[in-house]
């Protein structure tokens, strides 16, 4: 029997999400953003539940290339943009549209030898401070880009830092609307906060991402509560081992944790090598036999420790769930200082990932 730890991975709660950013993108289209191997779900996983996209977002060209080889045969784009001249080879074979931040992405389209235009997105800094032109800089650069005969069409784009705090869009939409009057351009503005929450950003493409996969932008499961976006990714495992504990019996390397009393605590085959997160503290809550319960003690390389004392019934074989539709991935991350982002993205390889149309197909076989 392989180890019990696995990921489930629901194509029809994808497909769900899709169609919920559907509607509330309005006119909008939509980029399906797969990057990093699908927030850790899988490209050619999720890939079927998807198809009904406009277009996938990514930054990796392999990630690219498989997407092709899944038989996509429309928009990709690379939201990096590309990260030498010689990547523009690859660009053309695969009909990339790519994201241009910098003069010398620019400078390197317009002087490559290409067989037909690319389409570029002309990314502005509106605030966040990691890619795009300076805004005092964009118009020249889109007079440089539509000079070019090797540049098609050209879309404006911008990511918002705090679409998903108090701060808001306002600046940067007051920011885009005053270039984009200078500059007759399609817009590509809104990433997942922005699409849930602030339509005036939708424009005429939308670039969801988290949400997608049925997790928050904020980090905060309750804001997306009433949305109804569903869990995509089910991690889950079981008690493989079962450890009666005396008052002051310790769990774990380092003996984080102390029994204060008699206890009982169960052992899952599930560690931070398989993406658990080892910083998570004892109270980072987990389901096992669908009752609520706590992570105890270190989380080890392989597997944790649970209290099973809400439990009294679970033993050797009882399912855990360590994050999915009845505990929310956001809900485990926020206890353990982090994002669901990073814990969805940090699946690692070792763990053998499921869709609902596998199991659908292993029932009726």
């Amino acid at each position: 029997m392989p180890r019990p730890v696995q990921a489930e991975i629901s194509l029809a709660a994808l497909r769900h999400n899709l169609g919920l950013i559907r509607q509330k993108a309005g006119r909008a289209r939509i980029w399906s953003v797969v990057k990093a191997n699908a927030y850790g779900h899988g490209i050619a996983n999720v890939f079927p539940a998807l198809q009904n996209s406009d277009g996938f977002a990514l930054l990796d060209f392999n990630e690219a290339i498989r997407l092709r080889e899944l038989g996509w045969q429309g928009p990709i784009l690379l939201l990096e943009g590309f990260f030498e001249p010689d990547d523009l080879a690859l660009i053309e074979q695969y009909q990339l549209t790519t994201a241009v931040h910098s003069f010398w992405q620019l400078a390197a389209i317009v002087n490559a030898r290409l067989r037909r235009p690319i389409d570029i997105y002309l990314k502005v800094n509106s605030g966040m401070n990691r890619l795009g032109f300076a805004p005092d800089r964009l118009h020249a650069a889109w007079l440089e880009a539509s000079a070019s005969s090797n540049i098609g069409d050209i879309t404006l784009m911008t990511h918002f830092a705090s679409a998903d705090s108090e701060t808001g869009v306002a600046a940067p939409m007051a920011l885009i609307n005053a270039l984009g009057a200078e500059m007759p351009l399609s817009h590509c503005l809104a990433n997942s906060a922005a699409t849930l929450w602030h339509p005036q950003t939708h424009a005429d493409w939308v670039r969801p991402g988290i949400v997608l996969y049925g997790a928050s932008p904020s980090g905060r499961w309750q804001d997306i509560a009433d949305t109804g976006l569903k869990p995509v990714m089910r991690l889950s495992s079981q008690i493989i081992a079962v450890q009666p504990l005396q008052p002051g019996d310790r769990v774990g390397y380092g003996g984080r944790y102390c029994a204060a009393g008699s206890q009982r605590i169960g052992i899952v085959a599930c560690g931070y090598a398989d993406g658990y997160p080892r910083h998570a503290p004892g109270g980072t809550p987990v389901l096992v036999d669908g009752v609520k319960t706590a992570i105890v003690g270190t989380v080890s390389m392989d597997m944790l420790a649970v209290d099973l004392t809400p439990c009294p019934a679970a033993g050797i074989g009882s399912p855990v769930e360590l994050w999915g539709a009845a505990l929310p991935v956001d809900d485990v991350a926020r206890a353990a200082g982090t994002l669901g982002y990073e814990l969805l993205s940090a699946l690692a390889p070792r763990v053998p990932v499921v869709t609902d149309q596998n199991l659908e197909v292993r029932m009726r076989g």
